[in-house]
């Protein structure tokens, strides 16, 4: 049955709000940053840094793209594994998609700039940049940082088969919003890949379908595909699936089984479990905490293997 406009707005500020409490629930990283992207905006983010040893070469960065309505630290947990690794881990708050503004949610090609921009003040300005290898730079993406990561690495999402998607799938959540705020074709900039990313772990990634047959089988860098079994915001087989057969190189792949959307998310404690229902609660016998130790050991394998030697 199609959600009527003003019921499936309402359902978009709902989840707007409900995101825009989860820094309550993130710990603070080492540094706090911000720096001027491409088009002279003002970023903020945050930095993980490896425990200090006696090794002083330069370690593999890991950038890390948030959903949509999150910010810089709600993977927190997935970076301080990886800084504990030996990573050194940055992410952004998005412009226009955090958990205080909303007011480019869906301009989604226009994030993959945003996250370059990271990694340009990274190598280039970060007081700490000598502790950078440039040459193993990865990248991690969960829903909308999903798109965005496929994005810089040279997936090209194509406004067409959006549009058609949603003809022929209108009551999907996606399509449900954009519906009410439909995609502005003068700011979708769908060639967005930064040839400096060489590995990546793609999370529950949004609008999988629109991706172009020919740009994902010319990615053969090396890619981590996560699906939750039960994802009811980005649903099989229209998300995932698209990338995972698409792809040059066939991915490290995963679906897990029972876990939702938002399992990918940090496991939320009691109190933030009974404010946040929406963002918190797992199917019955999921355990998140459990799941997120095994999906953060995972990724920093990965990253460990794709990016050459331990960083």
């Amino acid at each position: 049955m199609f959600v009527r406009p003003l019921k499936a707005l309402c359902v978009l500020l709902s989840l707007l709000v409900v995101l825009s409490a989860v820094p309550a629930v993130a710990r603070a990283p080492d540094q706090t940053i911000q720096f001027i992207d491409r088009r002279g905006e003002t970023i903020e983010g945050g930095i993980w840094l490896p425990p200090v040893d006696d090794d002083a070469s330069p370690r593999a960065l890991v950038v890390i793209s948030h959903g949509n309505g999150g910010w810089y630290a709600g993977h927190d947990d997935t970076a301080r594994a990886l800084a504990d690794a030996g990573f050194v881990v940055a992410a952004l708050t998005h412009p226009g998609d955090n958990f205080r503004d909303h007011s480019r949610a869906l301009e989604l090609t226009g994030r993959a700039p945003q996250l370059s921009a990271l990694i340009d003040y990274m190598v280039g300005d970060w007081r700490g940049r000598v502790a950078v290898d440039p040459d193993r730079i990865g990248a991690f993406g969960f829903s909308a940082g999903g798109f965005t990561v496929t994005s810089i690495v040279g997936g090209v999402s194509d406004l067409g088969a959006i549009l058609d998607h949603c003809a022929a799938h209108p009551d999907l959540f996606a399509c449900r919003l954009l519906a009410i705020d439909p995609i502005n074709a003068v700011v979708w900039r769908p060639e967005t890949r930064d040839v400096r990313v060489k590995a990546a772990v793609i999370a529950a990634p949004a609008l999988g379908e629109s991706f172009t047959t020919a740009s994902l089988a010319a990615i053969t860098l090396p890619i981590q595909l996560w699906q939750a079994a039960d994802d009811q915001i980005l649903p099989a087989p229209y998300n995932v699936e698209p990338i995972r057969d698409r792809l040059g190189r066939a991915p490290d792949y995963h679906r897990v089984a029972d876990a939702g959307h938002y399992d990918f998310l940090p496991a939320c404690g009691p109190r933030m479990k009974a404010e946040l229902p929406e963002l918190c609660t797992s199917a019955p016998g999921f355990d998140r905490a459990a799941f997120k130790a095994e999906f953060n050991s995972q990724v920093v394998a990965f990253f460990r293997a794709a990016l050459s030697a331990t960083p």
